[in-house]
Order: structure tokens, then sequence, then C-alpha cells
């Protein structure tokens, strides 16, 4: 779908290079720009997160190299970085340079606290954004410490994706108006419009302030249950007609207590019950109880056991590449074939091709 669009990408951790794989997932000729030496720590050397891009390798305090990757970005139709705000204009690589190179540049910036505000300059990881944002607050059970998927809401969901998103909307209008822009995509940010679906029931006394008295954290037909087995089923039957096929399933149809489904008073206690109820038999047999069913309720499933779930198969979700577990690329779409992502290049695999383009641009 992005065939004939270039992104550079200038090496950084986290929500940046997966902005990147996105986009070459999309179709996008992606060119990372790897440090000279060895990756940060923690990274791999090719990691999944680079796959399908192509490779060069630079110092940016070196001029000649900084002057290469000026080259490049003439030729492309975005940018993403990932550093503290005034990292790449201390480079001499800041907006201001690069939009005279480029005056229909998209220049992407993720960080997690944005560029400007009191916290702009300060250190910070996912659960201190999402901490800050509101998007934190809701992830537990009542009594428990806030809890959420590591890098998921903040690094992907409030910072990856809105970068990605951001970018587009502003490629689309360079490509109407024929001018750049900088894209501010800050988790903070993201994370917080990402709580706008929660905020919307608030309208209507869905959303209380206090954790556990909500319609989406607080009730027994909305939360996880640990089996007999050690593992894990998910309710979450907030209609009526498939609460009403939850307990039937349970064989709880004639209990009272269970009847008033909404009542907010009895959310705890049901809670309980339903606990004691699911730590009896084991995940596979609760499975099997509500197989094909609309009761809302299913397994809690690690990546390689998700993997081989009939459905994620069927669908190709998960895949190996190269002995490396990941999903494959997401959305799909009807007009373009689908196929196992590309490898990862190595640091500075596509120097040559990359360096032979631009003496000939």
């Amino acid at each position: 779908m992005l065939k004939g669009t270039r992104i550079v990408e200038i090496e950084a951790l986290g929500p940046a290079p997966f902005a990147g794989m996105l986009f070459a997932d999309l179709g996008a000729d992606v060119i990372v720009v790897h440090r000279k030496q060895a990756p940060m720590p923690g990274v791999p050397e090719r990691s999944l997160l680079d796959r399908g891009k192509r490779s060069i390798a630079l110092d940016l305090k070196d001029a000649a190299d900084a002057a290469v990757l000026m080259r490049l970005i003439a030729t492309a139709d975005g940018l993403i970085e990932g550093f503290r705000p005034g990292v790449m204009e201390r480079l001499g690589l800041g907006p201001d340079v690069c939009l005279v190179a480029n005056k229909r540049l998209v220049y992407g910036r993720m960080t997690g606290w944005g560029q400007d505000g009191p916290l702009a300059r300060t250190a910070g990881h996912d659960m201190n954004y999402i901490g800050v944002s509101g998007a934190l607050w809701y992830g537990s059970l009542p009594g428990e410490v806030p809890m959420a998927p590591p890098t998921l809401v903040g690094d992907i969901g409030g910072g990856a994706l809105y970068l990605v998103v951001g970018m587009l909307a502003a490629m689309m209008n360079a490509g109407a108006s024929g001018k750049g822009t900088v894209v501010d995509a800050a988790i903070v940010d993201g994370s917080a419009h990402m709580m706008n679906l929660l905020m919307s029931l608030a309208q209507s006394g869905g959303l209380a302030a206090e954790r556990g008295n909500s319609l989406l954290d607080g009730p027994h037909w909305c939360r996880v249950y640990r089996a007999s087995d050690g593992g894990f089923i998910s309710v979450q039957c907030i209609e009526p007609k498939f609460y009403a096929l939850f307990l039937d399933r349970l064989g709880l149809a004639a209990d009272p207590q269970f009847a008033n489904q909404f009542d907010r008073g009895l959310w705890p206690e049901l809670g309980n019950r339903l606990a004691a109820i699911f730590a009896a038999r084991p995940r596979d047999e609760w499975v099997k109880l509500f197989e094909g069913s609309d009761a809302c309720v299913g397994p809690v499933l690690g990546p390689r056991e998700a993997a081989q779930h009939p459905h994620m198969a069927a669908r190709g979700t998960w895949l190996t590449v190269d002995g490396t577990l990941q999903a494959a690329e997401a959305p799909r779409f009807s007009a373009r074939a689908r196929c196992s992502p590309a490898g990862s290049p190595a640091r500075g695999e596509h120097d040559a091709e990359i360096r032979a383009c631009l003496a000939e641009s």
C-alpha cells in the first residue's frame, strides 16, 4: 500500500523502530540509519523490528556521514527520530535544517513526554508515561496495584501507532500542499487520547473515579479468573444476552444474586464466588464448556501457545521467521496478497547499495 514511499529512520529504542517496522510492513522503503558500533544493550544484532528495512551505518557526529544522511533525507517522504528534545538539533539535523533540504518532508518525532512541557527533557519509560496520562489508572482489580501489559498501552498504542497515523496524515497533506511538517508524537498524549472510549462511558455513569466501580473494571463478569491448573480464563460478557448465556453454561441461571448483573454492591461477592467456581477445574475444561457459545469466555494464552490456537493458526497471525516467533503484518488488504515478513538486515548491510543510489540521484 505504501510502495514508492521512503522513510528514513534514525536508530532508537522501542516505539520508533516499531513505527518503522509498521511502515515497512505496509510496503514503504524504510532505510534505518544504524550506529556504526554494536547495538544498544538489550537490542539483538538483527532485531525483528528491523524486518523488511534496509540498513546503512553512519556516525551522525561525523561531518561526512551527516552529509550522506542529509542527501538521503532529501529523497525521503518521512523521517523518524526517537531522541529526547534537542538531540537532533545539537547534531545539526533538526527540523529547520531538514525541511530546508526537503520542503515536503514529514519529520516524525517520537518521545514519551513530547517536545515541550515541564517533563519534556526528563527520562521516563512506558509505565511512567501512562501513569501520568491517566491510562494506567484502571489497569487492575480493586485494591491491587495498577499494572498494564508491558509496552502495549504506552510505547506501542499511545506512541508508535500515533506517530504512524500522524505521519500518514501529514504525508497526505504534503502531497496536496507540497509542504512538509513536524509530527510531535508523545506517548502521554496518545495514551491519554486512547482513554476517550472509557471517558465516553462517564457520560452515562459507566465510569467511576474509584477503581472497581466502573462497567469495565469492577464487575464479576468483566475480569480474569485462575483455573485449578494455574491457567487463566477471561470473562467479559457485558451485554445482558451474553451474560445470560454465561450463567446458563455455569448452571447459575436460576441464582437470584447473579440475576442482578448491574448491582455494583454485589460485584465483589459475586466475583469471589466465580473465583471459587473457576478454581475448581482446569483451564481447558472451561474452554471446552464455553466452546461455540457467545458467552464471551476464553483462555488467556502466552504468545507461543497463541500461535497454536486454531483461530490464530487459521489466520496465520503468528509466524516464525529466521527462528524468531513474531506476529504477521496487520491490518490486511483485499488488494494486496499477504506474504511472510522479510528478514532483518545486518548493521550497514545496504551501505554500498544506498550510497550508489544517492550518487546517481
